[in-house]
């Protein structure tokens, strides 16, 4: 939690109760970064109800929401936190509680927000890794593909132009795309060679490596 943040838990609630509703945050956070994503929201939600004008808290009680998969409750922690902060930070995991809504709009709508804003290179990834799966789920497969290889699929005998030093974003990119190709039936090469980059950089990346078995 951020002093500010701490500060106006203080300045909201008193000095006494607004320690221990940041002590209480503090445990959460911890929990959350644990995977103990119920005890996170069971310790966060009521500091969020407390003091729903602090940013941090509302990010935190969002995201455990959507570890649990309660995602409408999750979006409106997250919207919450976004028209708190004025931040695209949470972007790609409000567009992910959309797309598992069916909420096609929104997710465009949040793709756009960060092509806006230009956020880092981490967080685009992530967001273009949500928008690709929800065309795919709507059935455009195709377009989902073209939006992950943009940049990567070389044309000719060159093939693939992957990042030098790929950061972990880079790798889930390169998983999406190979399971893309898997869902529309491509040739099994193409899925292989990217499971094999995922593999070699990070072997326990989800299943990439028994996925590489799988195809080999």
């Amino acid at each position: 939690m951020s002093d500010d943040s701490r500060a106006e838990l203080v300045r909201v609630l008193g000095p006494e109760p607004g320690k221990r509703s940041a002590r209480r945050f503090e445990q959460a956070a911890a929990a959350f970064g644990a995977e103990r994503f119920a005890e996170a929201r069971r310790l966060v939600a009521p500091v969020a109800k407390a003091a729903p004008d602090v940013a941090d808290v509302r990010e935190l009680h969002g995201l455990a929401l959507y570890r649990l998969g309660r995602f409408g409750p999750a979006i409106g922690e997250l919207e919450a936190f976004r028209q708190l902060s004025g931040s695209t930070e949470q972007h790609p995991v409000l567009a992910d509680c959309h797309r598992a809504l069916g909420h096609w709009a929104e997710v465009d709508s949040l793709w756009a927000e960060l092509g806006e804003a230009s956020p880092s290179a981490e967080l685009v990834t992530e967001g273009m890794i949500v928008t690709a799966g929800a065309r795919a789920d709507r059935g455009d497969l195709a377009g989902a593909i073209r939006m992950l290889e943009r940049g990567w699929r070389v044309s000719g005998r060159k093939g693939w132009s992957f990042p030098r030093r790929p950061g972990h974003h880079h790798l889930r990119r390169a998983y999406a795309l190979a399971d893309l190709y898997e869902r529309a039936g491509r040739p099994p090469a193409r899925a292989r060679e990217l499971f094999g980059w995922v593999s070699r950089h990070d072997p326990h990346l989800a299943d990439a490596t028994q996925r590489l078995k799988a195809l080999s």
